[in-house]
């Protein structure tokens, strides 16, 4: 199936996607779990079978900018998918379904140098998957911090708000945030690991400024976490932390992509 199909058909059924999450928001209609989850399944399908044509040739996968952001957002679509059968993260959708059709909207009309990493450097492979998923469940949590952040204020200024009304309770949606957090921390963390086992210079060149910025993303998140439990951190300042250690991780992982190929146009 070509591409351009295959590409036309993921923003379709996102958009569809999209706009019965916000019928839904908007009490238009009712939410139903079976056709929330056949609509993302076939999004994702459809989505995967993209990245297999332009993410994976000659038995390596092109982990460029714009590339990797579509391997990231089928991936966070995936998370979702699987977390919205047990958690009420419905809401999250309104975020992640955009998210994931500007990312095939961007490799359709971009070109980037390739970096190419080969599927036989199986350590290297290992470190990719961890930060990947780490990545992922973070743009999760830090989209989930987002609308924690404004159910706080609106609690404090317009307690009927359409916002309040849709999302899970404040206690429910901390909860949550939370649940991501540590689960993200525990898979960056390995991912730390598994790159300083596999690749030979963790501070090189093009990876110094990676591997400073997911150590201080690291720090921001655990010092979340042990504010929760011995401060009693929630709300706000939950959110803040969140969001800052997100920001900082975005940085690593996008920092370096963005100057070599999109400045100086460096593949690898």
């Amino acid at each position: 199936m070509g591409t351009l199909i295959l590409a036309v058909t993921s923003l379709f059924l996102y958009s569809v996607g999209t706009a019965l999450q916000a019928l839904h928001f908007r009490g238009r209609v009712q939410s139903n779990l079976a056709i929330t989850t056949l609509i993302g399944m076939l999004a994702l399908t459809s989505h995967g079978l993209l990245i297999a044509q332009t993410v994976y040739y000659d038995g390596g996968f092109d982990l460029s900018f714009f590339k990797s952001s579509l391997l990231i957002s089928w991936l966070i679509v995936f998370l979702l998918l699987g977390l919205n059968l047990r958690k009420p993260v419905q809401s999250l959708f309104l975020g992640v379904y955009p998210l994931a059709a500007l990312t095939i909207l961007l490799v359709l009309i971009t070109h980037t140098p390739s970096r190419l990493v080969s599927g036989q450097s199986y350590g290297m492979l290992s470190h990719i998957a961890l930060s990947v998923t780490a990545y992922s469940l973070f743009t999760l949590a830090a989209i989930q911090a987002i609308l924690l952040y404004f159910q706080n204020r609106q609690l404090k200024h317009n307690y009927n708000s359409l916002l309040v009304r849709n999302l899970p309770p404040l206690q429910t949606m901390e909860s949550l945030l939370f649940e991501m957090v540590w689960a993200g921390v525990v898979l960056l963390v390995l991912a730390i690991v598994t790159g300083a086992l596999f690749i030979e210079d963790l501070f090189a060149q093009d990876l110094a400024h990676k591997t400073v910025f997911s150590l201080l993303s690291l720090l921001v998140f655990v010092a979340l976490l042990i504010g929760r439990y011995t401060q009693g951190w929630r709300g706000m300042t939950a959110s803040r932390w969140t969001l800052a250690g997100c920001i900082l991780l975005m940085l690593a992982f996008y920092g370096s992509k963005f100057v070599l190929e999109l400045v100086f146009h460096r593949g690898g």
